[in-house]
């Protein structure tokens, strides 16, 4: 009995960055809603005018999660890196998400890593 053999050699970085990206994604999805609910009930509804303000993790969240998705797909989807992405996890620390703004840093840097650089070159040549 043989194992089967993966089809595309993903860097371990590159797994890391689609895991770490989904689970910054999940927790931007519940520190946004967190957050809006809080003001709205703490304020006894007047807080509905900052909604706007407060919702914006979550769609942050929701972005991070399609595109992690997208990373995690087998087969490989074709995917350029998101640095807009990683800049905007980073400022995920202005709403108290100290993760996410850790994820955000660790993509940026897993974007210039060599081997994770030749992979998105290789799905997106298409010769995988």
């Amino acid at each position: 009995m043989t194992i089967p053999q993966p089809t595309s050699d993903k860097p371990g970085m590159f797994t890391g960055l689609a895991i770490a990206t989904l689970i910054s994604g999940i927790l931007n999805i519940l520190l946004g809603l967190g957050l809006t609910v809080a003001i709205v009930l703490g304020t006894i509804g007047i807080g509905i005018i900052c909604a706007p303000l407060t919702i914006l993790p979550t769609i942050l969240g929701i972005f991070e999660i399609i595109y992690a998705m997208k990373l995690l797909a087998n087969p490989p989807q074709p995917v350029q890196p998101s640095q807009a992405i990683a800049i905007m996890e980073i400022c995920c620390v202005l709403f108290g998400g100290a993760i996410q703004a850790g994820v955000g840093i660790f993509a940026l840097v897993a974007f210039n890593d060599p081997s994770v650089k030749a992979y998105f070159a290789r799905i997106n040549s298409g010769s995988m």
